[in-house]
């Protein structure tokens, strides 16, 4: 994750938007090499084979974030036990799959900008108008076509792969962009994006994997550390924790009912000194003797009033 990198994905992100732009047609020429005109369908998309590649290669990314996860929920349960993981590799990991395949795409583009899908534009036998990847005025209500969340998911294995050991981290990079493009692919042959689709989807992942790492790893004002974000963690979950833990009385039967104060300091226990609003009340009665015997009166009684 460096600028060279950065320089990289902008120029490519200006050269394709700038082409297919001016030439749009460009998108339906190359959908239409995964289109049967014989059989007015995009044949890939009933291979099973095909379709196993498609459905693992989501689980593969989920299953690469799901270790991130996991170490966080044991640790908002257990806050007093230290992070299974490196504290910023968990939320880089699931900051970034959040944004790129679910804010970015699922959340934003997929679902107003209204690009219909190859499989449902006229050019293919479908009953919609094709519109370029820059204009969102097309006739897809929901779910549209720019861009891929698929491809999103796919194309955000940049960042684990930034994460690996340095010596290996040209090998991961190359890993993930090859898994990028393979499944990129096959939505396009599936009739489900045009090229421009996944070409966003993969470039807008990249540039949010590279700001996100700037911010965690590399940046000196923002870069965090290991012992900030477990800490941070533990108090954010330890006043759940403490509700959950709370204990009952030693010696206490289960759904015993305590009256208000039972457990204050004004409770009796044996010492001498005693709370002085209760010696206050006590003072304002004497006892005083005669013949008779010993009567109490109070010292704010009235005198002329006669005993009942």
């Amino acid at each position: 994750m460096n600028r060279t990198g950065l320089f990289i994905a902008l120029s490519l992100a200006l050269v394709i938007g700038l082409v297919f732009g001016i030439y749009p047609e460009l998108d339906l020429k190359l959908a239409a090499l995964f289109y049967d005109p014989a059989t007015k369908s995009f044949p890939l998309k009933l291979n099973p084979t095909a379709a196993i590649m498609r459905d693992g290669a989501m689980w593969l990314a989920w299953a690469i974030v799901l270790p991130a996860l996991a170490a966080l929920v044991i640790k908002l349960v257990r806050p007093e036990q230290r992070l299974r993981m490196s504290g910023r590799a968990i939320v880089f990991l699931l900051l970034t799959m959040t944004l790129s395949a679910g804010v970015f795409t699922n959340l934003g583009f997929k679902s107003y900008w209204g690009r219909p899908r190859p499989v449902v534009v006229k050019q293919f036998n479908g009953p919609e108008a094709f519109v370029p990847w820059w204009d969102p005025r097309g006739t897809c209500e929901h779910n549209c076509s720019f861009f891929s969340g698929e491809g999103a998911t796919a194309f955000w294995t940049y960042a684990p792969a930034s994460l690996t050991p340095p010596a290996w981290r040209p090998v991961a990079y190359v890993g993930a962009t090859l898994f990028g493009l393979i499944t990129s692919v096959l939505r396009m042959a599936f009739g489900g994006h045009f090229f421009t689709d996944v070409a966003a989807a993969g470039l807008v992942t990249f540039l949010l994997v590279w700001l996100v790492h700037g911010y965690i790893y590399r940046w000196p004002k923002t870069r965090l550390t290991d012992e900030q974000i477990d800490a941070a963690l533990t108090r954010m979950a330890r006043p759940g924790h403490r509700v959950g833990q709370r204990k009952r009385p030693e010696g206490v039967p289960v759904g015993t009912q305590f009256a208000p104060g039972a457990f204050s300091s004004e409770v009796d226990t044996g010492s001498r000194e005693e709370n002085p609003s209760k010696l206050e009340s006590r003072a304002l009665f004497r006892f005083h003797r005669n013949e008779k015997g010993s009567k109490a009166t109070s010292g704010t009684a009235n005198p002329d009033r006669s005993e009942g």
